[in-house]
């Protein structure tokens, strides 16, 4: 199934439709998702891992021919996502060659024999692109491979966003471009100092040959007219004198005879006035056939056979041609040719001049990125302390009330071995679930359930509008309930406010939050089976509440209890 684009509300960079075709127990799903809080229930082992994990192949997972259906000689999945401007987004898809515009359709395809292909747009891409895009779209919370928070490398951009750095972040960032362009300039100019005798022989002689040549624009095309000038001095001159006589010596030549039609109009004109209207006209014409007349006359006069101005031309179209060949094919690049040369070589002639000029720029340069990079840190330090506090009593409202977090900001205070556009800060978070166990580093000790509750919560209490995108929440209510769903819902609620959620929940405490109800529903039909999925309206969610409150016999008292979840 190939995903159309459709007059769809645009909200940040979101999720409009996702199209999954044979893969694993899907045949065919096509799932169209809200700006807000989008919930997937249903019972255990319905399909709905399944949604999660194809989401996280199409943005850039391992996509094998093992995943296909059972007898399916091909899959696919497709998302239509829908973009707002983000530079850094931009830019990479113009250097990569693509357009911009308010949407981004991708597709992958897999075959049984192992093919995998991969359009964005409708247009080949590679899975490298791919990957460069999936922070920009899509990002992954719960037991998968997906799991970005366990990534120190993001660590730095949650603390930032906490912070609100982003101004102070954009002075480091043009700080360290204008280090990075001094720097990429003197390293030229070394490779230039290096290479510096060889160059500068061969600029001269290029410079010398074409100073001596002493080019002039269009001196090719005027040397082949003089050319065939000279090499048809006899036709040439034979048709200037035919013509000349015809219009001006012979008995009836032309101007006599024009001269004559005009007395004979002007007597008409005398009996009948239209006639002279032609008279202005013919006046011009015996003006246009006498200046022609003599232009042939002076041109044949001056037409003479001569030998020796034909070799010169010769040798000289010879040497144009020469020149042309060498550099670039025209006079015209042959002279920018010139022009470059004659600025490389001052450069070179003036390169220890540069050189000093260069390095003091880069020794101010270096000094001014270091006192940009300095105040952020100073101020990532403040903002790791509330950080901590803030986090700390977010996950105590999720059900990990013995949890510690910390946030470790290492430096290089120097300024000479970590430095970089973001500054010269290394951010690890470092995570205690249990009392009495030292923090370390977060990817070594929380589950997945504990490490999708603690990025919703660093989301909840990040400034998260800042890039808002699509979060995705899988296994989020693993080992908790009631009064801990109830927190958990909130805070996905909030979440949603500024950015598109996806949240796999098998607790109705939960569910109850949904602007977008989804059920997933798993059936065996003629054989095979099938999943499905649908959108709730609010009977069909007072029923789905109620199967989760009570399992498969669904009571009248559950469903009471649904309609008051959904009433609050």
């Amino acid at each position: 199934m190939h995903i159309r684009v459709g007059p769809f509300n645009l909200w940040a960079q979101m999720l409009q439709l996702l199209s999954i075709s044979n893969i694993a127990l899907i045949e065919d799903l096509r799932v169209e998702f809200d700006g807000a809080l989008n919930l997937l229930t249903g019972e255990t082992g319905s399909g709905k891992s399944i949604i999660v994990d194809a989401l996280g192949v199409l943005i850039g997972g391992r996509f094998t021919s093992e995943l296909l259906k059972s007898g399916a000689e091909r899959g696919s999945i497709e998302g239509l996502f829908s973009v707002t401007s983000n530079p850094q987004f931009e830019t990479l898809l113009e250097n990569s060659g693509f357009q911009n515009g308010d949407e981004l359709i991708i597709r992958r395809e897999i075959s049984s024999a192992g093919r995998n292909k991969i359009f964005i747009n409708n247009q080949l891409a590679t899975q490298t692109l791919l990957r460069d895009l999936r922070p920009f779209l899509v990002d992954i919370h719960g037991q998968g491979e997906q799991q970005t928070l366990f990534d120190p490398d993001t660590h730095l951009e949650l603390l930032d966003s906490f912070a609100g750095h982003a101004a102070l972040r954009a002075e480091v960032a043009d700080a360290y471009e204008n280090w990075s362009r001094l720097r990429r300039e003197l390293a030229a100019l070394h490779k230039d100092a290096a290479e510096k005798f060889q160059l500068v022989d061969t600029l001269q002689f290029q410079i010398g040959e074409l100073d001596r040549a002493q080019l002039s624009l269009g001196e090719d095309e005027r040397l082949q007219e003089e050319r065939r000038r000279l090499s048809n001095v006899e036709k040439l001159t034979t048709l200037c004198q035919a013509s000349y006589s015809r219009i001006y010596e012979d008995d009836n030549a032309a101007l006599e005879r024009l001269r004559q039609t005009v007395k004979d109009v002007v007597e008409l004109s005398e009996y009948d006035s239209s006639f002279r209207d032609y008279l202005e006209g013919l006046e011009s014409a015996r003006a246009v056939l006498e200046d022609l007349s003599f232009a042939l006359r002076d041109f044949a006069d001056k037409l003479e056979f001569s030998p020796a101005r034909l070799a010169t031309i010769e040798d000289r179209l010879a040497e144009l041609s020469r020149l042309k060949r060498k550099y670039g094919g025209s006079i015209e690049t042959a002279l920018e040719h010139l022009a470059q040369a004659q600025d490389r070589l001052r450069q070179i002639e003036t390169s220890d001049e540069r050189e000093q000029e260069l390095n003091d720029q880069l020794a101010a340069a270096h000094k001014a990125y270091l006192g940009f990079a300095r105040k952020l840190h100073k101020q990532r330090l403040q903002a790791a302390k509330a950080l901590e506090k803030s986090v700390e009593e977010g996950i105590a409202e999720v059900a990990m009330e013995n949890a510690r977090f910390e946030v470790q900001v290492t430096t290089d205070q120097t300024g000479l071995e970590r430095i970089s556009a973001t500054g010269l800060d290394k951010v690890e978070f470092h995570f205690s679930a249990n009392v009495g166990e030292d923090v370390k580093p977060l990817a070594r000790v929380a589950s997945g359930g504990e490490a999708s509750r603690l990025m919703l919560v660093l989301k909840t209490v990040s400034n998260a509008s800042e890039f808002p995108r699509t979060i995705v929440f899988d296994e989020i209510d693993t080992g908790i309930g009631g009064r801990v769903s109830e927190a958990v819902g909130v805070k996905l609620k909030k979440l949603a406010q500024t950015n598109q959620v996806l949240c796999v929940t098998h607790q109705p405490q939960i569910a109850r939050f949904a602007d977008n109800h989804l059920v997933v529903q798993k059936e065996a039909r003629e054989g095979r089976t099938l999943v499905s999925i649908d959108k709730l309206d609010r009977a069909g969610r007072v029923e789905e509440l109620a199967r989760m409150l009570t399992g498969a016999e669904i009571t009248d008292s559950a469903r009471r209890h649904a309609r008051e979840l959904l009433k609050n």
